[in-house]
Parts: structure tokens; C-alpha cells; sequence
């Protein structure tokens, strides 16, 4: 199409502007009087064999007499054996990501054997095309004088190395190290992921484990200092009046004194899960009130934010990421704590109106996942595009949740019957991500009631 379009261009927009270019530059020169004699032909060998660059060839084209329609299948045919070359060392890319180390010897020989065969035909046939050329045209291979000098006559090139397609053998040599790098990055592919989702500012990746113990007869601890402040200042669609809280922040720091002495380490483990989500969510709410009024959580200095040692949970004293990162996701088999910890903005899962306990863990995490799937802020699926709106959540986290699932849409259609039906559908749906909003989760941010808000 790109082709096509320069042709185009040059045939009825720019013709003596590529002509006036052609008169300057004997080798342009040389192929116009070629294709005069030999039309489509001449074009099918050029585009085997570049000895003038595609781009500019499309052009050139354009003031020939060759026709449109015979230019354009000639074009299309010879390009393939290039197009193959390229498309063969991408698959083996894939295959390599894919598969890595782990596929067999014998795999890996036939592939290697069909990347040099192809390698070999495409080099093949571009000598032959480079051959003709010279035959059939005043084209000498050499570099255009804009391009440096040519060849002295007391050195020509000799038969062997004239017209060498260098492009296709730096192309089979970037393949090895394509492949090479692909095995590395399977074999290593937690630390490649570790340092891409740092540079990208993303979570960290974790492999998530049961580390604690359940205790049907151990200590809980009393969450209900907490639940009173969030059964008085928070409404039932989660949003916070932090005007309100103000008024409160002292039963807030109680609340926080009370983490700071918890036996932590004697907790079992819906125990322990439950303080460090509910810890988390307080945390958070005097992290806003030590800085408020401000519009987003993201207003408050980095250093101060998810990144400040100064939460204390019993003998331990840790970041908000710490909590999250380190003492959350990787010691808990429990992805559905991503709708449940709240980081105070309006992209994030909505905060209870009761606290988090060890006794019914189970039934307010199966609650709030249902309430996330079930409202357009998190989820909305486009049966018409065949599209699924997700929070970003599930792009930041997919591989929390494809510990569980073969993938995050067959993780969210566990709590979506429209979109569990499109997933056994032959085409599944198109993953469009919502924008998380960072405003602050107040009530002055609640979006209007209309078709697109999550009420």
C-alpha cells in the first residue's frame, strides 16, 4: 500500500520534482531507461535485489513508463522472498519466548536449519536478480556518488564479493542474537520482568505462597476502633468524607496505636491478613489527612507517600509498599486482596463501611470482588466490540491473577457471566484498559448518575 501510494504520489503530485532528481543522478538515469525497455520485469529484479532503496524506487516509479497495476503486482511478488526471511526470524523469536530452554534439541535443530535455508534461497535469489540487473540495465553495484567514492578502476570488486546482500546476512546475524537473548530472557524471565516493571514504574512481580498457619483457636485482635470510623465517615459506595475524618483523626491514631502493639507474629493467618489489609487502609487514611486538602494521593511528596517507614504493625515498622509487596502478596495465596487494599483515589476498589476480621475474611473478600466485577468503573464489557473495559488493576497485577487463571480475562469472567460466555465464544474478546483516576475517593468526586458511572 505505502508502494502504491508513492507511485501515486510521484505519477500525479510531485512527477517533475522526482523527474527533475532522476536527471541529476546517472544510476536513477539508467533504470528509468531500463524499465522504458523492459517495464514490470525490471522492476520485479530491483525489488530482489535493492541496488536503488525501496522507498526511493516507489517514487522513481511514479515518472516510468511502467503502469500502475503491473507495477503493483510486480512489487508485491518480488518482495515476498524478503518478507519470508523476516517474518521466519520473528517466528522464531515467538518460538523462543515461548518455549526457550525447555523445547528439545531436535526442535531447535530444524529450526536453525530453516532459518540458513532461508537465509541461503533469499541471498540465492538475490544474486541471481543482481546478475540480471547488470545484463539488462546501465546499473553498475556500486554506492551512488552522493553515497562516497566509487571503486577505483585498478581495484574492481571481484565476482565474489560484487553486489554481496549484506542486509539479509545482518539480518540472519541479528537473528541468532534475537534467539540468543530470547533463550536468556525464558530462562531468566523473573528477573527480566523484575527490571522491566521497574523501569516502567510497575508493581514488583511476586510468586505468592501460603506462609502462615491457620488458627481456629489462636488470639484475633479488635478491629472495632476502625469500624467505627469508617461505618460514620464512609458512605455505602465507598467514598470517603475526609472533612469528616478530621474531625476524628484522634480516634484515627488510636486506631494506629493499637497496630503498633498487635501480636502480630502470634496471629493466625486470616488474622493476619485481615490486620494487614485493614492496616493498610488506615495507614492510608492518615497519610491523606496529614496532607489534606489536596485532589490526589499522587499531590503528596514521593519520599512521604508509599515509600515513608513509619507504619508500625506490632513489632515492625514498614512502608505502605512494604505492607503491600513484601508482607501481602507473596505470603498470602489470595489475589482478591487488590480489591480490597485502597490507596484513596477514585480508580481504586471502594472502602467497606465495616472492618476486615479473621472470622469473616472469606465472605467480605468474596463481597468486595463481586462489587468491583459488577460496576463500569472496574469492569464493562461491549458485546456489540466485543471489547472488555478493565481496570488497570488486572494490567499492573496480571500475573498475581494468572497464578489462578490461564489469563486476567478468564480470572474476571469468574465474576462476570456476560464475559465468561464471550471467552468460549471463537473469538475472544479485545482488552481495553480503563484509565485509572487518581483523584482522591471524596465525595465531591462521585461521578454524576448516568449510564457510564458505576451507581
Amino acid at each position: 500500500t505505502g508502494a502504491a501510494v508513492a507511485f501515486l504520489i510521484a505519477r500525479y503530485l510531485a512527477r517533475e520534482r522526482v523527474r527533475r532528481y532522476l536527471e541529476r543522478s546517472p544510476r536513477l538515469a539508467a533504470v528509468d531507461e531500463a524499465i522504458g525497455q523492459k517495464g514490470w520485469k525490471i522492476v520485479a529484479l530491483l525489488r530482489l535485489s535493492p541496488a536503488v532503496p525501496f522507498n526511493l524506487q516507489n517514487y522513481l516509479y511514479g515518472v516510468t513508463a511502467v503502469r500502475f497495476w503491473p507495477y503493483v503486482l510486480a512489487s508485491w511478488i518480488a518482495m515476498l522472498p524478503g518478507t519470508f526471511l523476516y517474518v521466519y526470524l520473528g517466528s522464531l523469536g515467538a518460538a523462543a519466548a515461548q518455549e526457550g530452554p525447555g523445547a528439545s534439541a531436535g526442535q531447535w535443530a530444524m529450526r536453525i536449519v530453516g532459518l540458513l535455508a532461508t537465509v541461503a534461497v533469499t541471498v540465492y535469489i538475490t544474486r541471481l536478480a543482481q546478475r540480471a540487473i547488470r545484463e539488462k540495465t546501465a546499473i553498475e553495484e556500486k554506492p551512488p556518488e552522493s553515497e562516497g567514492p566509487a571503486p577505483s578502476p585498478e581495484a574492481p570488486r571481484s565476482a565474489e564479493t560484487a553486489g554481496w546482500p549484506w542486509g539479509a546476512l545482518a539480518a540472519a546475524a541479528a537473528a541468532v542474537v534475537v534467539l540468543t537473548l530470547a533463550v536468556w530472557a525464558q530462562a531468566r524471565q523473573d528477573t527480566v520482568r523484575e527490571a522491566i516493571a521497574g523501569m516502567l514504574g510497575l508493581p514488583p512481580m511476586v510468586k505468592s505462597e501460603e506462609k502462615y498457619e491457620p488458627k481456629s483457636h489462636g488470639p484475633t485482635f479488635d478491629h472495632s476502633t476502625f469500624e467505627q470510623l469508617v461505618k460514620k465517615h464512609v458512605d455505602p459506595d465507598g467514598w470517603v468524607d475526609y472533612e469528616g475524618l478530621q474531625g476524628d483523626a484522634a480516634q484515627l491514631d488510636r486506631y494506629l496505636a493499637e497496630l503498633a502493639d498487635a501480636p502480630f507474629e502470634d496471629l493466625g493467618r486470616d488474622e493476619k491478613l485481615a490486620l494487614l489489609i485493614n492496616a493498610y487502609n488506615a495507614f492510608t487514611l492518615r497519610l491523606i489527612l496529614d496532607h489534606y486538602p489536596l485532589e490526589s494521593i499522587k499531590d503528596i511528596p514521593e519520599p512521604k507517600r508509599w515509600e515513608a517507614e513509619r507504619w508500625k504493625v506490632g513489632p515492625h515498622t514498614w512502608t505502605l509498599n512494604q505492607i503491600e509487596h513484601e508482607q501481602i502478596r507473596p505470603n498470602f495465596r489470595e489475589p482478591r486482596i487488590h480489591f480490597a487494599l485502597v490507596c484513596a483515589a477514585v480508580g481504586c476498589p471502594p472502602l467497606r463501611q465495616d472492618a476486615y476480621t479473621g472470622e469473616r475474611l472469606e465472605e467480605q473478600l468474596a463481597e468486595q470482588t463481586e462489587y468491583v466485577h459488577t460496576h463500569p468503573r472496574w469492569l464493562r464489557f461491549d458485546a456489540e466490540r466485543n471489547v472488555v473495559h478493565l481496570t488497570e488493576l488486572y494490567q499492573w497485577y496480571g500475573t498475581d491473577f494468572e497464578q489462578y487463571a490461564p489469563s486476567v480475562l478468564d480470572y474476571a469472567a469468574r465474576y462476570a457471566p456476560e464475559l465468561k460466555k464471550a471467552l468460549d465464544s471463537p473469538v475472544p474478546p479485545r482488552i481495553e484498559w480503563i484509565k485509572y483516576d487518581w483523584a482522591l475517593n471524596s465525595p465531591e468526586n462521585k461521578p454524576a448518575r448516568n449510564a457510564a458511572s458505576d451507581d
